[in-house]
């Protein structure tokens, strides 16, 4: 009897973009392909149970306190060097646990949300343990040697200038699909935005700011200049998403709320419906997360970005920065400065949001699953010298 098609999604919790795009396949899977059974599993969280929590946390508290550090490890490692192979020959995952989840799960295709889980799917391949079809999707718009392994079968990237990246590590051209970076299926819509702003309390006709990546404190503080200035001509209206850092959102509800400022200001916390604030909104001040930015493209929402971490948020900033549809900034002063002059000026809101629309990425995650599902079909299994070759990376 044939196997049913099943698809293994692995991801990882450093950071919100890996869960996102995993969520995303997901949710287009069961919409477009339903007779495909899916099951998303958090690599770290198998391969360590009892110390993937403390991990994460030590990892946001690094890029948090010692940004330079994490970017010149960043940098060292991007290209394909004597350090990189160094630290990609750290095995940080148990042979064991990942081929019980194989045994259990008995995938047809494995996606990788999560480098971490390209590398494991590699080494057990390339060792001869599976022979599973991996997919890899990279979730910025740009390249890192840690993202690359032999065992992968088929590459998913963001855009033509990370393909003619992942070219250069030799790459073959058949396995690298420039499909978009994938995010979930509201993001993809058009919307009414003066009905969405009358659904969530909103003035029709006030210019509206969105701010996000307060999740980790990374956002929120800084704004407290801005809207106790006098220098705004006429009212804003901001809303403030804060994820789940409760203590930011109380803090910004107290500072922020009443006769303390002139202007109209929401604060919510984590919210299910940010596809709706984007929407709604004129502009998005935020951290230059992989998935947050595409979502932003998706609907036509300019951008500004707000001090990227060292990596490939500074990476995904240069890129839409190049394209003219964001600004970055790298201070609260330069915050400050730059938010005026953009409410002020609507000229300048007016050629970023004409860019965002002139580059728009194709954003439909059905493309995303036709080369996952297709890659199957264009299975080239791994050659002795492709086994060599990861024995010797």
């Amino acid at each position: 009897m044939k196997q049913r098609d099943k698809l293994l999604i692995l991801t990882g919790s450093l950071g919100d973009g890996h869960n996102k795009a995993a969520q995303a396949i997901l949710e287009a899977t069961r919409f477009y392909k339903p007779g495909v059974e899916v099951k998303v599993v958090d690599f770290l969280e198998w391969t360590h149970p009892y110390l993937h929590s403390v991990g994460k946390y030590c990892y946001m508290q690094w890029v948090k306190s010692l940004p330079s550090v994490y970017g010149y490890l960043y940098r060292k490692t991007r290209d394909d060097n004597t350090f990189s192979h160094m630290f990609k020959k750290m095995k940080s995952f148990s042979t064991d646990r990942m081929l019980e989840l194989l045994h259990e799960e008995k995938p047809t295709e494995v996606v990788c949300t999560f480098p971490g889980a390209a590398a494991a799917m590699s080494y057990l391949k390339c060792n001869g343990l599976t022979t599973v079809p991996t997919v890899t999707i990279m979730t910025d718009y740009t390249d890192h040697s840690y993202w690359i392994h032999p065992g992968t079968d088929r590459y998913l990237v963001g855009a033509e200038h990370v393909k003619q990246a992942l070219l250069r590590y030799r790459i073959p051209e058949q396995r690298i699909v420039v499909t978009g970076i994938p995010i979930r299926m509201p993001f993809t819509r058009e919307y009414d935005r003066m009905a969405l702003r009358d659904k969530h309390g909103l003035h029709r006709d006030m210019p509206t700011v969105l701010v996000m990546g307060g999740g980790h404190g990374l956002i929120g503080k800084q704004f407290k200049s801005v809207l106790q200035s006098d220098d705004l001509a006429e009212p804003v209206q901001f809303v403030f998403v804060c994820g789940r850092n409760e203590k930011l959102k109380l803090q910004l509800e107290e500072e922020l709320s009443g006769e303390k400022t002139r202007h109209h200001v929401k604060v919510t916390g984590f919210v299910d419906h940010v596809h709706e604030l984007m929407a709604l909104s004129d502009l998005i001040v935020t951290k230059p997360g992989g998935l947050t930015i595409s979502e932003a493209l998706a609907l036509e929402l300019p951008m500004m970005l707000y001090k990227p971490i060292p990596g490939q948020e500074q990476a995904n900033a240069k890129y839409l920065v190049g394209l003219g549809a964001a600004i970055e900034v790298k201070n609260a002063a330069e915050l400050k400065n730059q938010l005026l002059a953009i409410i002020a000026n609507q000229s300048l809101l007016s050629n970023l949001k004409n860019n965002v629309k002139l580059h728009q990425q194709n954003q439909d995650v059905l493309h995303t699953l036709n080369a996952i599902f297709e890659t199957r079909h264009h299975f080239v299994p791994l050659t002795e010298g492709m086994q060599l070759a990861y024995a010797n990376s």
